[in-house]
């Protein structure tokens, strides 16, 4: 009888790469050499430390100028003899290095080393310092099948077609995820990083088609923020497009970026990204402003926080930077954050939603169904989500993540660490009802959402599913004594 590979069946997909970060998998600390170091002591120096690469110090600290791994000393050697071992690093070293994000999920590397048909990354914080190196050798225990190079198919997509792809293969990788017993909100952390690079390769292709068109380059620095459950990392299956920008040009030069907006847009629902029905689109003029006209926009919001301002709010402090320029957008989320901090009246609007939202929980202590479904977004994680966004607001935190910024609380003392785990466990428990129901959803060709069907449920999932929502009724409480608090 043929086996699973002999008959061409798909082999179970390895969830450990979209589910660890990079940073748990690399080699450090990192080690440097200086560029006119001979090979024969790197290579001497490669052996001690029993690593197969050395990176090349440039003028910055932190940064590297190059690399040299043991197959370029082999290579110098095979070429030229012992008297390679003579010359300095930087005549065999490959340059620039290639990187990768500390924090990035580990299927992003593993798709980047295939691609390019290397061995090594740098690992980088945030400033592009270099906190690490990837090496294969590391991640020989992971298997390396065509399902990993999902980051790089976003990266290398030639247009919305190739990106609509990775987008339709999202429920098989969430399912196999599920299978693999992750967490909904690990699956939701891999399917928002998609969202958030489809949307920066959007912007290439856009940008690409503008200068064809003879628009030019972009006239001013700029980013482009992916909004809303995309920028807290918690992203499933009915996602649709919840996009703005920031940029560093004239009124005049808004054109370039109207422009922008609006193909970025088109390339989105082209891919499968439906557009936003709210017009939350840096195509809308509303959701496209320089730092000053975000400024005067968030004063707005704060002055006058009641009704759409409040959903605008909401959704906007949850932003994060998908392409452009991370100065703009780190120097436009400290402004938002510092002019919310010092707004008591505003937190207070903001408290009061919490306090108002109620849970699914209806009469006599039952789920509150509509046509046999019950909304575990209204009902459920939307109340926590925005509890989480208060006190970050309220302690200055530039966390976009429940869980990050709940534990963010806790350190600031706003909220106690018992508290916080249990919160993180109810929305953990809630985003698995919705995700299981997504994907029961779309295998029945059903239209995927935040309301989950409540016969098929057995006693004891029901059970269950009732007590985390009644674990949210109190919310309000905690909501007034983390505003009371110091």
């Amino acid at each position: 009888m043929a086996n699973a590979a002999d008959s061409g069946a798909p082999r179970p997909l390895d969830s450990f790469p979209y589910r660890h970060r990079v940073r748990a998998a690399m080699g450090t600390p990192p080690h440097f050499v200086a560029p006119d170091t001979h090979i024969r002591a790197a290579a001497e120096r490669m052996r001690t430390l029993r690593i197969g690469s050395l990176l090349v110090r440039d003028g910055v600290p932190g940064r590297a100028a190059g690399i040299v791994t043991e197959r370029d000393v082999l290579g110098a050697i095979a070429q030229d003899g012992a008297a390679a071992l003579e010359r300095p690093v930087s005549s065999i070293m490959s340059a620039p290095v290639v990187t990768v994000p500390e924090n990035a999920l580990l299927y992003v590397a593993i798709g980047r080393m295939d691609r390019l048909g290397i061995r090594h990354l740098a690992a980088v914080d945030q400033g592009g310092r270099v906190v690490g190196v990837l090496s294969g050798r590391a991640m020989l225990r992971l298997r390396a099948g065509k399902e990993l190079a999902l980051g790089d198919a976003v990266a290398t997509a030639p247009d919305a077609e190739a990106l609509k792809a990775v987008q339709a293969s999202l429920p098989d990788l969430a399912r196999a995820l599920r299978a693999d017993e992750a967490s909904a909100p690990k699956v939701a952390q891999v399917i928002s990083a998609v969202l958030r690079d489809t949307t920066a390769r959007a912007a290439e292709l856009a940008e690409d088609s503008m200068r064809a068109a003879g628009w030019g380059d972009p006239p001013a620095r700029y980013a482009l923020l992916v909004l809303g459950s995309g920028g807290r990392g918690e992203s499933l299956l009915a996602a649709d497009q919840d996009n703005a920008v920031v940029h560093a040009g004239t009124e005049r030069e808004d054109a370039w970026f109207a422009e922008l907006g609006k193909r970025v847009a088109d390339q989105l629902n082209a891919a499968g990204i439906p557009y936003c029905k709210g017009g939350v689109m840096a195509a809308n003029a509303n959701w496209r402003r320089t730092l000053d006209g975000w400024n005067k926009q968030i004063a707005e919001w704060i002055a006058r926080a009641e009704g759409q301002n409040l959903l605008s709010v909401d959704i906007f402090y949850d932003f994060r930077r998908a392409h452009g320029d991370p100065e703009l957008a780190d120097a436009l989320r400290r402004m938002a954050i510092e002019a919310a901090a010092r707004a008591p009246l505003f937190l207070r609007m903001l408290a009061k939603e919490v306090e108002e939202a109620g849970t699914a929980i209806g009469f006599l202590g039952r789920l509150r169904v509509e046509n046999g479904r019950v909304d575990l977004k209204r009902g459920g994680t939307m109340p926590l989500v925005a509890f989480a966004r208060l006190l970050a607001l309220k302690c200055r935190l530039a966390e976009t993540g429940t869980a990050d910024r709940l534990r963010g609380a806790a350190a600031a003392g706003r909220i106690g660490g018992e508290e916080v785990d249990r919160l993180v466990e109810l929305q953990r428990t809630l985003m698995g009802f919705v995700l299981d129901q997504q994907l029961a959803d779309l295998a029945k060709g059903t239209p995927p959402s935040a309301r989950v069907e409540v016969g098929p449920l057995t006693r004891r999932r029901r059970a269950s599913l009732t007590e985390a929502l009644r674990g949210l009724e109190g919310l309000p409480l905690l909501t007034r004594d983390a505003l009371s608090a110091g």
